[in-house]
């Protein structure tokens, strides 16, 4: 009781008793009050534990809605090939959220130049393995209502497009992490060459890098806990409910997203190393910790 719900008022013919043309249909509950709230809450949360920081990784999360939304939604429903798309607004995204968050010098510029290696491995991968797996992007159902509306869409396309911008939130964290430790360790000695360096920033990223990918596959996990569920009900062996492509989907969008990142780890390394090197130590950006904001 007292819950707020969306209606419908139903068409009726001319000359319809007026009790019948009064007669509404439930739609939805009416959710946009609690979701608003929630942003509040977040963004609050946010600017409270990175002031300035999170102020402006809060900006750079709303240009990524601002780019998924007026840009990549758009350019696929007018035609344009889902998954040139979604590169596009993903290293627009990056170039946006990355200098906005942590600011221009080096240290953006070697997050900027990882991500973007790692992309072109995650995208190059995801062709591979979609393509392998005969993932069709048929296995859910709003992928059926669209097919149903727009059946020049290539559901394919859009299988790989999500896989790319799904893997892009937390590239973004590595890479800047990553690119954070190795301006740390260079503040800090100033006298290491490339090779120390290296090593002793690469040993920082890797445990970052395994921490983030059990963070993704438990993501794509609960994303895909009602298929597992519905087929632990039906008693199916693990390696058939594996074969299902609403299993297969996600786990190949999680393989592809975690090689990405832990190929992410080496290469940010190496740039920011040689970044570092060619820096006098007082004027290496300051290493304080980077807000956890971005859009995924």
């Amino acid at each position: 009781m007292g819950d707020a719900v969306r209606l419908v008022r139903n068409d009726v013919p001319p000359g319809t008793p007026a009790q019948a043309a009064d007669t509404f249909t439930l739609v939805d509950f009416e959710r946009r009050a609690p979701l608003l709230w929630l942003a509040v809450g977040f963004a609050v949360l946010v600017i409270a534990l990175g002031r300035a920081r999170g102020a402006r990784a809060l900006v750079g999360l709303a240009a990524s809605v601002v780019v998924v939304f007026g840009f990549v939604v758009p350019a696929i429903l007018a035609g344009e090939a889902p998954l040139g798309v979604a590169v596009a607004g993903a290293l627009a995204v990056m170039l946006v959220t990355i200098p906005l968050a942590h600011g221009l010098g080096a240290k953006s510029l070697a997050a900027i130049a990882g991500t973007a290696a790692s992309l072109a491995l995650i995208v190059a991968l995801a062709v591979i393995f979609v393509e392998a797996a005969h993932l069709t992007g048929l296995a859910s159902d709003a992928s059926q209502l669209l097919l149903a509306g727009r059946q020049d869409l290539s559901l394919e396309g859009l299988v790989l497009a999500g896989m790319v911008i799904g893997a892009l939130g937390v590239l973004d964290d590595v890479t800047v992490s990553q690119a954070s430790a190795v301006m740390a360790l260079r503040r800090a000695d100033p006298t290491m060459g490339f090779r120390r360096l290296y090593r002793e920033a690469l040993g920082v990223g890797q445990d970052h890098a395994a921490a983030t990918v059990n963070t993704l596959v438990l993501a794509y996990v609960g994303a895909s806990l009602p298929a597992l569920l519905i087929f632990g009900l039906g008693d199916v062996a693990p390696g058939q409910a594996l074969n299902a492509e609403s299993v297969a989907e996600p786990v190949v969008a999680m393989l592809v997203g975690s090689a990405g990142l832990l190929a992410a780890v080496p290469i940010t390394t190496a740039v920011a190393g040689a970044l570092a090197l060619r820096l006098p130590a007082q004027a290496l950006p300051p290493t304080a910790g980077h807000a956890h904001a971005h859009a995924h």
